[in-house]
């Protein structure tokens, strides 16, 4: 296969574009489509002081090393989440990445707060996933709020976008169908919040990380077993290759006329208030990071 931009031969194929690239190309392609992902919905400008989540991943990693050569005001954020043997090694990924680099990193240790995720997994009645992603939302927001950052941005790719429309569309979930997309404006004691690799799939980064030599953090988190996310990615990866185009053309779809419907249909319906014990804005009279600490200190260590 020949690359479609230059002739040479190709080392990508992306049914998906109808396309095939050389790495050159790829690489250009790669940049290209987060640049416009960025300009679309006005993600944040080189004035801006971008605060990027890491996990140790291809995908966050990839999206940091292409923000430094668009030259991005740019600063890493890690949350150790003292997994056993996890954790150390996407710590340690992610310093030594950051290091080779010369990126900013900020460092969050899960355990300052008494809220390593196999302490608070042994105390919960329900799958830790859940009490997981909002540990790690609430720092992210946390710290870019208190040191100053525009944007918080993270690595989700467009699977991962489809994978969460798709469990929020099978719930008829109006909340989260009305804010889910690229960017979340800063509001209401939020941070803004945004994705700039929504229209790269996961084999695109995938390449990416391969083409620049990325190394990231390949194991899998112990506790995901069975997570329903891996079945709807698997779903939409064998749609895709049935009928290419169908990720990228169904959530352009919903941001042009799905989400704005269901925005309309949740105006001004959750009124936010500060969480009496940390001043975090919650819905309710405690923050759940905050209910997640007193359940763990309510019970004695095992």
């Amino acid at each position: 296969m020949k690359c479609t931009a230059c002739k040479e031969k190709a080392v990508v194929s992306l049914p998906s574009h109808h396309a095939g690239f050389c790495e050159p190309c790829f690489l250009r392609f790669f940049t290209n489509q987060v640049e416009k992902g960025i300009r679309q919905h006005k993600l944040f400008t080189h004035n801006d002081k971008i605060l990027v989540a890491l996990s140790g991943g291809k995908d966050s990693l990839a999206l940091m090393l292409e923000l430094k050569a668009l030259g991005y005001n740019i600063t890493g954020l890690h949350i150790d989440l003292g997994i056993p043997n996890s954790s150390v090694q996407a710590r340690s990924i992610v310093e030594n990445f950051c290091q080779l680099h010369s990126l900013p990193l900020i460092i969050k240790e899960l355990k300052d707060e008494n809220l390593m995720i196999p302490f608070i997994k042994k105390r919960l009645n329900r799958p830790i996933c859940s009490a997981c992603g909002k540990i790690k939302r609430h720092f992210f927001n946390k710290i870019a709020i208190e040191n100053g950052y525009d944007v918080l941005a993270t690595g989700h790719n467009l699977d991962d976008e489809v994978a969460r429309l798709t469990s929020n569309t099978l719930r008829w979930d109006k909340a989260y169908l009305s804010d889910q997309g690229p960017s979340l404006p800063a509001e209401n004691g939020f941070s803004k919040k945004v994705k700039p690799l929504w229209r790269l799939s996961e084999f695109e980064t995938a390449n990416y990380a391969f083409l620049k030599k990325i190394d990231h953090h390949i194991s899998t988190c112990p506790y995901s077993r069975g997570a329903s996310f891996t079945k709807l990615k698997y779903f939409w990866f064998n749609l895709e290759e049935e009928s290419p185009g169908r990720k990228i053309d169904f959530y352009q779809g919903f941001l042009e006329r799905g989400r704005p419907a269901f925005q309309t249909d949740e105006q001004n319906t959750t009124k936010l208030t500060a969480c009496t014990k940390c001043g975090y804005p919650t819905s309710v009279e405690l923050c759940s990071i905050c209910r997640i600490k007193e359940l763990v200190n309510s019970e004695p260590n095992k």
